[in-house]
């Protein structure tokens, strides 16, 4: 199965081809303007240089949220149009689980945490088992204190966030906290397509009629025009 990756969902913009459990390719820039100005270029460029077209993806993968309404908007909204252009299947992947996965051969807990602004990170915790990940809890948007407690155990603590929840990691975790290298607090597009394979041979192709971002707490212009 080839597989075209995309994810949006944070200051990273990031693009990759899959063949089987194979990486063909990756692409990834970090932004501060909107991903639409070159999501679509970076596509272009790499199934170019991979001779490859959009005509030849067996499905599609992208992350659904949490994370930057309008980037989530943007990523979710290009691959819905390549796939219904080509009548492929889309996986839907989880873009904290996507972090986390950096850390799939971890002994201890991770933690993913990506900014949501206003003092706030989107979160979840794992744990990894011979490959296999479990969430222990839901995925919910915190401010940093509440994001952190409990934590009583080694944990991998990784993302965006991280800065965000730097003073209550070491206040409440301490010496319990790992954080994730530099290079490893940003969403793998590879991540992404090796999960959206997974999924879409599990036969969990999303909706596109339905499929939208998930958010977890509603945008600036909903809350304001229910005031």
């Amino acid at each position: 199965m080839k597989l075209l990756a995309v994810d949006t969902a944070t200051t990273s913009c990031g693009v990759a081809v899959a063949d089987g459990r194979t990486i063909v390719d990756r692409h990834a820039v970090i932004s501060r303007v909107t991903h639409s100005r070159h999501l679509l270029s970076i596509i272009d460029d790499l199934l170019r240089r991979n001779r490859l077209a959009v005509s030849d993806m067996d499905g599609f993968a992208v992350t659904r949220g949490p994370g930057s309404f309008t980037g989530l908007r943007i990523g979710i909204s290009t691959i819905k149009g390549l796939a219904a252009a080509t009548d492929r299947p889309v996986a839907g992947i989880s873009s904290l689980e996507a972090l986390a996965w950096h850390f799939h051969e971890s002994p201890v807990m991770v933690c993913p945490l990506i900014d949501a602004r206003k003092g706030e990170v989107y979160t979840c915790r794992y744990r990894f088992d011979n490959g296999r990940i479990t969430a222990l809890c839901a995925e919910a948007v915190l401010p940093p204190d509440q994001a952190v407690a409990g934590i009583d155990q080694p944990c991998v603590f990784a993302g965006t966030g991280v800065e965000v929840c730097g003073p209550a990691i070491t206040a409440m975790a301490g010496e319990n906290a790992r954080l994730a290298p530099p290079g490893q607090n940003a969403i793998d597009p590879a991540v992404v397509a090796l999960l959206g394979i997974e999924r879409l041979e599990q036969g969990l192709a999303e909706n596109l009629d339905t499929f939208a971002p998930v958010y977890l707490r509603k945008p600036d212009a909903v809350v304001q025009q229910q005031k």
